[in-house]
């Protein structure tokens, strides 16, 4: 069977006053139907634009090579018609900060039904009202709340509309943005659980975007690590973050706090300094600056991602195959 999305050689780069900006660089990645893909990484690493770009949804001022396969149609090349169609019907995202992308002044069964209105104009008012309630009830909200108006929920009550809205047209791949960023920890489980829930149940696939490793730990099958605009490495969820390959996935995996640890209480783990600016990467390996166990070999050229292990793919040269 095909991969549901398969993701390769992409590269976008956005030009500015300052000159090109490399915002991904040769990504390559798949994620098949009734799986989790999970991208982890700091801000600046990527990930977004990854997002946008999977549905076509970047700026007019970036240049896109490689190919998005979605169901084996390349939307880097679509047609607009066919591209419209595509999108809510076959692939669907969820940004972060729903109440940045809800209408203010519509109720939100207005606007998750408006999708379905658009593609799907034969069904009736009566059955767009149903399927608007059974959306609402599938992500752990009363039907009744498709009259309340954004303001009038929860930041967690207003993430699980975004992700009604994704489900309104019954798509196949769904995209998730950091939907929990800007939640509180226990609103986060809950929308996580949702989320991998609809996963099971649906069969639909996910890529799920976070800067917070342990999130995607949790809820994702594979993850892909970026860096600097490149995916550094990749493999199943359990072993990537319990056993890291690729220095700056430990180090990731090291920056949240043992809870009950004196000592990660009073020399808390993380990573010194920020990604690089990537219209100025340094030469060789991006990570170089900050690696713990870098050298001057380092610099010569950029590591090729490559099987360190078995399913376990990174770009590093101080990494031995094994």
């Amino acid at each position: 069977m095909s991969d549901l999305l398969r993701i390769e050689d992409l590269s976008v780069t956005y030009r500015t006053e300052e000159g090109p900006l490399p915002a991904v660089r040769d990504v390559t990645l798949a994620v098949d139907r009734g799986e989790v893909v999970g991208v982890a990484g700091e801000s600046g690493c990527g990930k977004s634009t990854l997002a946008s770009t999977i549905l076509r949804l970047q700026p007019a001022s970036a240049t896109v090579t490689g190919r998005v396969l979605v169901d084996g149609e390349d939307v880097v090349t679509m047609r607009w018609g066919d591209l419209r169609a595509l999108r809510w019907a076959g692939a669907s995202i969820v940004f972060q900060g729903a109440l940045h992308s809800l209408n203010a002044v519509r109720r939100v069964g207005q606007q998750i039904a408006e999708p379905i209105q658009l593609h799907e104009p034969g069904v009736g008012d009566a059955e767009v009202e149903r399927r608007v309630g059974d959306l609402l009830e599938q992500v752990g909200l009363p039907a009744a709340r498709a009259k309340a108006y954004p303001h009038q929920l929860s930041g967690g009550q207003r993430q699980r509309v975004m992700i009604a809205m994704a489900l309104a047209c019954r798509p196949d791949l769904v995209v998730a943005d950091e939907p929990t960023t800007a939640l509180d920890v226990m609103v986060q489980a809950q929308v996580l659980d949702v989320l991998s829930a609809l996963v099971r149940e649906l069969g639909v696939g996910m890529l799920l975007i976070s800067h917070d490793l342990s999130v995607l730990a949790e809820t994702s099958d594979r993850i892909a690590v970026m860096y600097g605009g490149r995916v550094v490495e990749q493999g199943p969820a359990a072993q990537l973050f319990t056993d890291p390959v690729h220095p700056y996935t430990a180090a990731l995996g090291a920056s949240f706090p043992r809870v009950g640890d004196p000592a990660a209480r009073y020399a808390p783990a993380g990573l010194a300094g920020d990604p690089p600016d990537p219209r100025y990467l340094p030469p060789g390996c991006s990570f170089h600056p900050r690696c713990p166990i870098g050298t001057d070999e380092c610099t010569a050229a950029e590591p090729v991602l490559e099987t360190k292990r078995p399913g376990r793919d990174a770009a590093c040269i101080r990494v031995e195959v094994s």
